[in-house]
């Protein structure tokens, strides 16, 4: 299972030089209902609700967004081995929470300082 971070979904989204590859779509993927928020604060900041979207949600619907559970969020709490932002620690966390829970779990982040964290704290990190 592939956990999708806002940087893979917004370049999606935004048809960014760095596009995720269409395989990564073709995947079971999973990531917090946060990644719901940054993607339509983006949207919106943007200006380009009406334009995006349709994709957006058609994007969003591909991911099972689930709900930041109490562990999770305590973990985010906890320290982490490097400096992490607060979202980032979210993320983390949930990731964290759904591999003790049995899942096998692979970050998709275009985020250096994700990436870099989640290394850090043993959770491999897809190639895209």
């Amino acid at each position: 299972m592939i956990y999708v971070d806002s940087s893979v979904a917004l370049s999606q989204l935004m048809f960014e030089s760095r596009s995720p590859p269409a395989a990564l779509w073709e995947q079971p993927l999973v990531s917090s209902r946060l990644l719901a928020y940054e993607v339509w604060n983006r949207i919106h900041a943007y200006g380009l609700a009406a334009t995006r979207s349709g994709d957006a949600r058609t994007l969003l619907a591909l991911v099972n967004l689930v709900e930041m559970s109490e562990p999770a969020l305590a973990r985010a709490l906890q320290p982490f081995p490097v400096r992490i932002r607060t979202l980032d620690a979210l993320h983390l966390a949930t990731i964290e929470f759904l591999r003790r829970q049995g899942e096998t779990v692979e970050l998709a982040s275009y985020d250096n300082r994700l990436v870099t964290a989640a290394e850090a704290v043993g959770i491999p990190v897809a190639v895209l």
